[in-house]
């Protein structure tokens, strides 16, 4: 009986001990200190995350996103079994004037990785969301689109933001941008030269698209 006792005391223990070890305190201070509210917290905390993800969401929070936007990058994320690192890329675009619902929906089409720096420098050339989105959306549909440098270029004829939307929503590729250019410096307008490049690869279109507008 009383090696019984021992036993079953000493198995307490090591059972008492494993649960402290596998216990793990959750520190939620950093989203308090970043302005994330009370019930957004208690959202996260819900998810259980971990020390690396609570830092990720205080980054995206102090990058200027809200706590809805916060809290959806990090359920794609998880969703997708990615690592949490959103907030770079996320607070990048919202500081270049991208909107939230832009950025979620990038999110969507796995836009936020590789392609991520591209899409930026993009609107920090002065060429509008939609324009950008488009280039987006042929990326995640498997289709070439013109690169950032192609469309600097041709922005820098003269050529609107609806033109070069339209450009990249035909599918016109980099070659073709030479003979473009060289058009625009004819001083040809731009339904000669639209006329000129009919679609080659449309991109099909989503319930996100919409008609572009300059910004």
């Amino acid at each position: 009986m009383r090696l019984t006792a021992i036993f079953a005391a000493a198995t307490m223990v090591l059972i008492c001990a494993a649960g402290c070890q596998n216990a793990h305190y959750l520190d939620t201070k950093p989203l308090e200190q970043a302005g994330m509210d009370f019930s957004s917290v208690q959202t996260v905390k819900a998810m259980n995350p971990t020390d690396v993800e609570i830092a990720e969401l205080a980054k995206a929070k102090m990058g200027g996103l809200s706590d809805k936007t916060c809290i959806e990058l990090f359920k794609m994320a998880r969703s997708e079994g990615q690592p949490a690192n959103f907030a770079e890329a996320a607070a990048g675009l919202l500081q270049a004037g991208m909107t939230e619902d832009e950025i979620l929906e990038l999110a969507k089409m796995k836009q936020m990785g590789l392609n991520y720096g591209e899409l930026l420098a993009m609107r920090l050339t002065g060429l509008s969301d939609e324009v950008v989105m488009e280039v987006a959306w042929r990326h995640a549909a498997g289709r070439d689109a013109l690169s950032g440098v192609s469309l600097a270029r041709l922005k820098d004829t003269g050529l609107s933001q609806q033109a070069l939307f339209e450009l990249v929503h035909r599918g016109i590729r980099d070659d073709q941008v030479g003979g473009i250019v060289a058009m625009s410096r004819k001083r040809a307008s731009e339904s000669e030269i639209l006329r000129s490049y009919p679609s080659v690869d449309v991109t099909p279109r989503t319930a996100a698209a919409s008609t572009p507008t300059s910004h």
